[in-house]
């Protein structure tokens, strides 16, 4: 079912792309995409407040098993978007994730079969994958 969906998602933005429907204006616009849905990210924290950040540098023990570092990995993010913050990221994902559908019609992939693979690329590699 979930197939049907991204089938139905990437042959709607065949439909209704018109404007920027040549390769150099699709992989610019993902890249113009990804900065707004970073910005989008940036700005709950910096000008909203409704996400608090607090990074430093993580010091790992040494000898320690990938199983305890999972564990180990610290929290830093703290609070969740505002609804107004998470609607500005969604639209920016959403964006996104049109731009990344249309990349693929423009290559002739199909999209669900390009998330599919990572899936299984992750699934079977596991930890090793190191993402």
């Amino acid at each position: 079912m979930k197939d049907v969906i991204y089938d139905e998602f990437q042959n709607k933005v065949d439909e209704v792309l018109i404007r920027h429907s040549n390769l150099l204006d699709i992989v610019s616009k993902i890249n113009d995409a990804s900065s707004k849905s970073t910005r989008a990210v940036i700005k709950s924290i910096t000008n909203c407040g409704c996400v608090t950040l607090n990074a430093e540098k993580l010091e790992i023990p040494e000898n320690l098993s990938y199983e305890a570092l999972k564990e180990y990995k610290a929290e830093h993010i703290h609070g969740k978007p505002c609804p107004a913050c998470q609607e500005k990221i969604e639209e920016e994902l959403g964006r996104l994730e049109f731009y990344i559908a249309a990349l693929c019609n423009t290559l002739d992939m199909n999209l669900y079969d390009v998330l599919l693979k990572e899936y299984k690329k992750i699934s079977t590699l596991g930890k090793y994958s190191l993402y």
